[in-house]
């Protein structure tokens, strides 16, 4: 199966630049979108009967038009889950869990801790109360996929200018430790596992041209659990740069896990 996760930035906007055309053109089996900035009535037929897919959707209940993220499937979920039983995170419309039987799969639009240190400081604490939460799942020995934008870029390679941006956030020692601490838990960056070398970006400034200088930021990931790479169940990983009408362009994952059978 090919899963695609895209940090759409307005979902109204991308539709006006060709969205449909460009999921048709990525023909995955299941498409993950984040900061839709959209509240539920707000969803319009277009959106939500899109080809030949399934969508769900989390909104955020405290911010209109704030952060939200969405889910085209092609298979059909064994159960939906809309947060992780935490309101303070969990009003914000940043999570969307989909359960398959054989693996679950997460959708999270990460909080960006550019804002204050208020905000850092909310960015650490989702990260631990999440990670917390797909830890259960990851314990009892299930596959688990986490997609997403994290907002932050892990190591050196995955940002074209590391050193002027060591005090930014989304690229602080502090942010970058608990990616460490995600893969030391043993969850696995699969394009890094894939592509170990590979300089490539998700994420440019809409700021002084950086897309067409190639100045730009890895920050959307897919991260699975280990077991996942000891079954040899990942046939690529991969970034789509051709794709545009987001500041971010979408990431992907080919898996070769078996479907639950009725």
């Amino acid at each position: 199966m090919k899963l695609i996760s895209w940090n759409v930035n307005g979902l109204r906007a991308v539709m006006q630049k060709d969205f449909e055309a460009s999921i048709r053109k990525l023909d995955a089996d299941i498409v993950a979108i984040q900061e839709t900035k959209l509240q539920e009535h707000q969803l319009t037929p277009a959106m939500t009967n899109l080809a030949d897919y399934t969508a769900y959707w989390s909104h955020a209940k405290t911010k209109k038009g704030y952060s939200g993220v969405g889910v085209y499937t092609r298979y059909a979920p064994e159960r939906v889950g809309y947060g992780i039983g935490q309101p303070r995170f969990d009003d914000e419309g940043r999570i969307l869990e989909l359960d398959f039987g054989t693996w679950v799969f997460f959708n999270v639009y990460f909080p960006n801790g550019q804002m204050n240190p208020e905000r850092l400081q909310y960015k650490l604490d989702f990260y631990d109360a999440f990670f917390a939460y797909t830890d259960r799942y990851k314990d009892e020995g299930r596959r688990v996929v986490i997609t997403g934008d994290y907002n932050t870029a892990h190591n050196e390679i995955d940002l074209k200018n590391p050193q002027a941006n060591a005090k930014t956030s989304g690229f602080l020692r502090i942010e970058r430790d608990w990616l460490d601490h995600i893969t030391d838990a043993g969850y696995v960056d699969t394009f890094r596992h894939c592509h170990p070398e590979a300089v490539k970006y998700s994420w440019w400034t809409y700021r002084y041209k950086a897309r067409d200088r190639n100045a730009g930021w890895r920050i959307d990931y897919f991260f699975v659990t280990r077991n996942i790479i000891e079954n040899n169940e990942i046939t690529e990983a991969f970034i789509d740069n051709d794709i545009f009408g987001s500041d971010h362009c979408p990431v992907g994952l080919q898996l070769a896990i078996p479907m639950a059978t009725a």
